[in-house]
């Protein structure tokens, strides 16, 4: 950990978090963030598929998980991966650990109607990230969640042996195959037969999720549910909020 990581960790430790907005930084004195930064954060409260839990325009499933349904048996997201909350990811992992606490009491609200969880895992960081980083932020909401649901963080049940390449130019399968070499089961003892939680940061095309999963399935755990922060919105919804957006630009200036 270096001198700026330190500093980060030294002011955790001695200053309190909710008495500033931690997106524009004005005094909220209670509050993680001030009236008009709130705005900027789309909570995923609403309409959602009840499978990858992404926004959607109906509460059904979305044709993305009709086409091809994931390996989790069903996911929770707590804000759409836009605005204020892709900046308050990027905040979590660039020094503010603490954000793990706001981060978790969504979560947890998010979790009220799923089944007991037997363990909860996390998507695993290379030693290499963890000391560049100074921790895996994904560890960190794992154990956030995990004091409030009274379950069991399983440490090893999943190691990262290589750094994720490059995959925005990759195809869903390649992608896959991809990440399927970077992670392994470290420790099916500890998964088998049992319902798990994984939970990360963020869900974007969903192909970490997916290979996690498999890959825990395959190692015997009876089920697994999935509960990210963040999570980029479903396709369709994202076109027909574009579309009447559009249609509402046209309107005013008509009226104009």
């Amino acid at each position: 950990m270096d001198i700026k990581q330190l500093r980060k960790r030294l002011a955790e430790i001695l200053f309190p978090k909710d008495f500033t907005c931690d997106i524009c930084g004005v005094e909220t004195f209670g509050d993680n963030l001030c009236p008009d930064c709130k705005k900027t954060v789309a909570f995923n409260f609403g309409t959602t598929c009840p499978l990858c839990g992404r926004r959607t325009v109906r509460p059904e499933l979305c044709l993305e998980c009709k086409e091809k349904p994931p390996a989790f048996k069903r996911a929770v997201s707590a804000i759409v991966h836009q605005d204020g909350g892709v900046f308050l990811v990027k905040k979590f992992k660039d020094g503010g650990a603490y954000l793990k606490e706001f981060f978790a009491d969504l979560l947890v609200r998010k979790l009220e109607n799923f089944p007991k969880f037997d363990g909860i895992v996390f998507v695993p960081a290379t030693k290499k990230s963890v000391r560049k980083r100074g921790y895996n932020q994904s560890l960190l909401l794992a154990e956030s969640v995990g004091e409030r649901l009274g379950v069991e963080v399983i440490k090893d049940a999943i190691e990262k042996v290589a750094e994720t390449r490059e995959q925005k130019n990759l195809t869903r399968a390649e992608r896959q195959s991809n990440l399927a070499s970077c992670f392994k089961i470290k420790n099916k003892d500890a998964v088998k037969d049992k319902t798990l939680l994984l939970v990360d940061d963020v869900l974007t095309t969903g192909a970490t999720a997916e290979t996690l999963c498999s890959l825990l399935l395959n190692a015997g755990a009876k089920s697994v549910y999935l509960a990210t922060v963040t999570c980029v919105e479903n396709k369709i919804f994202k076109e027909q909020n574009a579309s009447d957006i559009k249609s509402s630009q046209k309107r005013r200036k008509n009226r104009e």
